[in-house]
């Protein structure tokens, strides 16, 4: 299946998203983040598929929206439909999906590319990835981006991306939280095939299970989070 230059291939029980406009740096229109969450609705609900795979074309995972994307808005009902709606409609398809969504993140992730490798459950990168938010460069604060981020990156962390305006390497986001492993940059490729290899082999309703666990369970206190935790072991092993 083809969008406007984000495609989506099935293998096997991995659903492969790629983010093709390399000449471009991989931005985003309007259109590409319409279908970007479109297809990560359709694929992290598909009973057939056990874990989405993001990757961008070329040599940069994705620079972040393309000038312009959000259109000519002028009311603030006319921007959030057109430009902030949109995006955290993204962002709630990543985290809504019942499997895992891994990023493999190559080159520069900027803007609404750090947000969008942020927000996903997995984000392995290259060893010479570099992750930014330079909107404040513009004065434009990167609420939207900020969103993304906010579960997944120390707070303090997050201040110092949007007020610095300064990239981090791979290393540096990992220890931040929002990059979850990091490979020599010949290997990006061997090493994403190994994980989702890993994660096809896993049985589906372990890995919805873990998801929803992680996404919940942060926001109890901790004796409810164990009671929550001893409920979805104790449904899993009854059912199998």
């Amino acid at each position: 299946m083809t969008g406007e230059t984000i495609t989506l291939r099935r293998d096997g029980e991995i659903a492969r998203v790629r983010i093709d406009r390399p000449e471009a740096g991989n931005m985003m229109s309007a259109g590409m983040i319409a279908e970007l969450t479109r297809l990560l609705n359709e694929a992290g609900s598909d009973p057939a598929l056990k874990a989405v795979l993001l990757t961008g074309a070329g040599a940069d995972f994705c620079l972040g929206r393309e000038p312009g994307a959000g259109g000519a808005s002028r009311t603030a009902l006319e921007m959030r439909e057109s430009l902030t709606g949109p995006i955290l409609g993204l962002y709630a398809a990543a985290r809504g999906a019942e499997i895992p969504v891994v990023a493999s993140v190559q080159g520069r992730a900027a803007g609404f590319g750090c947000a969008t490798a942020a927000v996903c459950d997995l984000t392995i990168a290259a060893d010479d990835a570099r992750f930014s938010l330079p909107e404040m460069t513009h004065d434009l604060p990167p609420t939207l981006a900020m969103c993304a981020h906010i579960d997944r990156t120390m707070p303090k962390a997050i201040a110092w991306l949007v007020y610095s305006t300064e990239s981090v390497d791979a290393a540096t986001a990992r220890t931040l939280g929002f990059v979850s492993h990091v490979v020599p940059a010949a290997s990006l490729e061997a090493e994403t095939e190994a994980l989702v290899a890993t994660l096809a082999a896993r049985r589906r309703d372990a890995l919805i299970t873990c998801k929803r666990f992680l996404a919940n369970a942060r926001l109890m206190e901790t004796d409810k989070a164990a009671d929550y935790a001893g409920n979805m072991l104790s449904v899993i092993l009854s059912s199998r």
